[in-house]
């Protein structure tokens, strides 16, 4: 259990990216620190080479901030400092399930299949595994332990199309569909759950985007990350959504290659 009163957390990020550019495009980067509580950036810096004009904005519901563009054929550099002060979040052992019918109005669609999470397909594997067992945190730590121990975290096994219900067929994935998979065991128990995605201090380089998972337990989200490569307690959140459709660091409309990212915390 992390203490309410425990001190605040510093990360020193730097993120470069490059692409080539082969024809006039749009993007839509969602690389900034979230504006959410606990969590607060200081001493920002955005810069975009060759220099662009910029539309930001920020979703009030999720704290996820974006920022919008078009950029020329050429080479696009874009940077982004900040150092993120964090209060960690007090997380008791005996958090409780909570009943559909008193979950808040902005937590429903939390249960709801989605794009990835195919929650609706996933039911009866749901219950067989993990039905049996006692409702509230334990359960969701169960979720967590099966998924680390069947799931082989191997690159290049999956992509921006593979689902959860393919992950666990196919029994390898990476971050992103490890928290898919707990995201979609979560909602078929009635569980709300949400995807995570930000930036986290790894013991081992190279440093990257991380994707973990959230649950609603005792009228509360709680991080969990079934990887179990680095303490949810160091992720500066950057994204919060459905799944990963709602928050990817970079949505691109037109012809664009990435040729380079650097991340250092």
């Amino acid at each position: 259990m992390v203490k309410a009163d425990a001190p605040e957390a510093a990360s020193h990020i730097s993120t470069q990216l490059t692409y080539e550019v082969t024809a006039p495009s749009h993007f839509l980067m969602n690389i900034q620190a979230a504006r959410v509580q606990g969590q607060r950036a200081m001493g920002e810096c955005l810069c975009i080479e060759p220099a662009v004009e910029t539309a930001t904005f920020c979703d009030a519901a999720s704290g996820n901030r974006f920022v919008r563009f078009d950029a020329e054929p050429g080479t696009l550099r874009i940077r982004y400092d900040v150092e993120v002060r964090r209060t960690p979040q007090e997380r008791p052992d005996t958090l409780a399930e909570m009943p559909v019918n008193t979950l808040p109005n902005e937590v429903l669609h939390y249960l709801t299949p989605s794009r990835y999470c195919e929650s609706d397909l996933m039911g009866r594997a749901a219950q067989q595994l993990f039905g049996h067992l006692p409702p509230g945190i334990g359960r969701v730590q169960a979720i967590c332990d099966w998924i680390h121990e069947s799931i082989v975290y191997q690159i290049g096994t999956s992509d921006s199309t593979t689902t959860a219900s393919e992950i666990f067929v196919q029994r390898a994935g990476v971050c992103r569909d490890f928290a898919h998979l707990g995201i979609t065991f979560c909602r078929a128990l009635n569980i709300p759950a949400r995807l995570v995605a930000g930036y986290v201090w790894f013991d081992e380089p190279p440093q990257d985007f991380h994707a973990v998972f959230e649950a609603w337990l005792g009228g509360r989200w709680v991080l969990f990350d079934a990887t179990r490569m680095a303490p949810v307690e160091r992720l500066v959140r950057v994204g919060t959504g459905r799944d990963a459709k709602d928050v990817a660091f970079s949505t691109i409309y037109g012809s664009v290659t990435m040729t380079e990212m650097l991340i250092r915390l």
